[in-house]
């Protein structure tokens, strides 16, 4: 159950403000959410994040494209100073903001050849994960297909979304 207002008494413009950035700068998820009805029967996190898949699996590949670009290098050249709220608590969760030299190296050199591959970056829900665990996953899934990468990216995507409900 959520804590705040339930999803469904809220006016379109209230919900597409809290639920808009459940994905990763990509509102029009909640827009078409609002667009499609928002009923009682989502007022849970999990209800929620259902029906928000469901928009992103009717979206044309462009636009789920468009939504994997959306998200920040994990680790990356940046390291957390230009990311969302709720991006730099989850690397910062799994110690992404404590990485050595070596890993910062090997997190950098991975995002590089993972973005030249795949043209998004590596995504990855890492809220119970260290980043020991994050960094071999990236180097087992570098090696993935395109059409394996895309659709893991999207659950991983779809993953993240559920934990952002949740702690709200």
């Amino acid at each position: 159950m959520f804590v705040t207002t339930p999803p469904s008494t809220l006016a379109a413009k209230s919900f597409v403000n809290l639920y808009g950035g459940v994905y990763e700068h990509s509102p029009w998820i909640a827009e078409r959410l609002v667009d499609d009805g928002i009923s009682p029967a989502l007022d849970s996190p999990e209800k929620l994040a259902s029906a928000m898949q469901v928009i992103v699996e009717r979206a044309t590949r462009d636009e789920k494209m468009a939504l994997l670009r959306a998200h920040p290098d994990l680790a990356g050249k940046l390291a957390l100073a230009d990311l969302t709220a709720s991006s730099r608590g989850e690397q910062q969760g799994a110690g992404l903001d404590q990485c050595s030299e070596d890993e910062l190296v090997r997190f950098s050199t991975l995002n590089d050849v993972y973005k030249g591959k795949f043209g998004f970056p590596f995504i990855f829900a890492v809220t119970g994960f260290h980043r020991t665990d994050i960094l071999a996953a990236f180097e087992r899934r570098v090696k993935n297909d395109i059409d394996t990468e895309f659709n893991e990216a999207l659950q991983q995507v779809h993953r993240i979304a559920l934990l952002r409900l949740q702690a709200l």
